[in-house]
């Protein structure tokens, strides 16, 4: 059995130290010791930056945008999604709030995260327009 040294993260000098073995374990073989502990140290990382230093999401006009961009597509592109091309205009100026029924069509044909096409203005959740 492999053991491994488990480096507590309880504020950032800590979060750099673990940072840094991480680096040096880099590209280390899964069932080793080293892979073992860089696997457990991916994980606390993780779960102090989550905890700490959240990335909040993307307004849903910005996880729309970004996938544009991504694709390739144009305005005319999401009439599917969301309908006429007045409407794509208003949502994508954040004048109107995606529907139930635009932001599925959009996650199943996009593959847009629900949690983003989901958040407020600032990134956090809102309630769904009817």
């Amino acid at each position: 059995m492999n053991t491994v040294t488990v480096i507590v993260i309880k504020n950032d000098e800590d979060l750099s130290i673990a940072l840094e073995r991480v680096a040096a374990l880099w590209g280390s073989s899964a069932g080793t010791p080293e892979g073992d502990e860089l696997d457990t140290l991916a994980v606390l990382i993780e779960a102090y930056e989550s905890k700490h230093h959240p990335v909040p999401l993307p307004t849903p006009q910005a996880a729309i945008r970004f996938e544009m961009e991504r694709r390739n597509l144009r305005n005319k592109d999401l009439e599917p999604y969301i309908g006429a091309p007045s409407r794509v205009s208003e949502v994508l100026s954040g004048k109107k709030r995606l529907t139930k029924v635009m932001i599925m069509r959009l996650h199943r044909g996009l593959n847009i995260p629900l949690e983003s096409l989901m958040s407020g203005e600032e990134g956090t959740p809102r309630r769904l327009a009817s």
